[in-house]
């Protein structure tokens, strides 16, 4: 069949195809389904006769845009919500253990800078945490209270001030990969260094265990969502930094979904921090096997959703 006699026969149901593409909306879905099926067929046609004609373009341009209306009307399943935290986000975990390893020796290699500048320059946790946080802290230990600072506001604004907070410092962890790695690199020195200074501050003032009992009661999630965010940050920045065998902008692009998909799945991980720091570290005297158990608890939400789950849904994709 020549080309002429291959248009003059289509033509109609192409101009039709246009239609329904503007129309989608108020179209049944099996309408949309014939329509994009005829029109794959006679771009299969022309794709194997004539590859190089301005009509095989035109017929690709014209499934893709029908294509695009058919699947941006379909609507998500409400188990969408439960698989995106119980299988998309373990899977975007496992492809970005390097990333996660790296943020984690960054953030730990900058607390012990933290711990061991504190110890070496008296002023050095004035520096870091400011001359009113310090002095407030400072008299809070002389008034037999070091921990009051997390109850010095009623809960619930605490709990929303507290985790919108920690929400914004991770998306700005993640948002710095597009300064590259060392943008959000350098976003987890500065909140390691921070938290070396702060621990090795209480330390000084004989209160060590104390201190480590109210910090990580909320701190073992808020701090390890910080180093999934670095890791997000990182996968972006390094999405374009290193393209491999991809483009630049196509390595960049999926660098930014993955980086994007990690940083999200923080947000209940900070809320839940955010609810302990709120509703809880508050309460001081409660007995310290009890803050204990929820540290551990914290740890071992951690270990299993972040190293064990990954790990198993991997095996899990690759058997299937």
């Amino acid at each position: 069949m020549k080309e002429v006699t291959f248009i003059r026969w289509n033509i109609e149901k192409w101009k039709q195809a246009e239609k329904m593409v503007e129309q989608a909306d108020s179209l049944s879905p099996d309408e949309l389904a014939d329509a994009y099926m005829e029109l794959t067929a006679d771009l299969a046609f022309a794709q194997t006769h004539f590859p190089a004609s301005r009509i095989t373009i035109y017929l690709n341009n014209l499934a893709s845009a029908l294509h695009n209306r058919i699947y941006r009307n379909k609507r998500e399943k409400w188990s969408r919500i439960v698989t995106y935290w119980t299988r998309e986000v373990p899977l975007a975990m496992r492809d970005a253990r390097r990333e996660l390893l790296v943020s984690f020796i960054i953030f730990a290699v900058s607390a012990l800078i933290g711990v061991v500048s504190a110890t070496g320059d008296p002023d050095f946790v004035r520096l870091v945490l400011g001359n009113s946080y310090v002095d407030m802290t400072l008299n809070n230990i002389a008034n037999g209270e070091p921990m009051a600072v997390y109850n010095g506001s009623s809960e619930l604004p605490m709990f929303l001030g507290i985790t919108l907070n920690n929400i914004m410092v991770s998306f700005n962890c993640f948002a710095m990969g597009l300064l590259t790695s060392f943008g959000t690199g350098y976003m987890l020195l500065n909140n390691g260094i921070m938290l070396g200074a702060f621990q090795t501050f209480f330390y000084q003032h004989g209160l060590l265990w104390e201190s480590s009992l109210a910090i990580w009661l909320h701190g073992t999630l808020e701090i390890w969502a910080i180093i999934v965010a670095g890791a997000a940050g990182l996968a972006l920045g390094n999405g374009w930094l290193f393209p491999g065998t991809y483009s630049r902008l196509e390595s960049f692009k999926r660098g930014a979904k993955k980086g994007l998909k990690i940083v999200v799945g923080t947000i209940p991980v900070f809320v839940m921090a955010g609810f302990i720091e709120g509703f809880i570290t508050r309460h001081t005297g409660l007995p310290d096997i009890l803050r204990l158990g929820f540290i551990l608890l914290s740890l071992s939400f951690i270990l299993f959703y972040y190293i064990y789950l990954p790990d198993r849904k991997k095996h899990g994709s690759a058997e299937t």
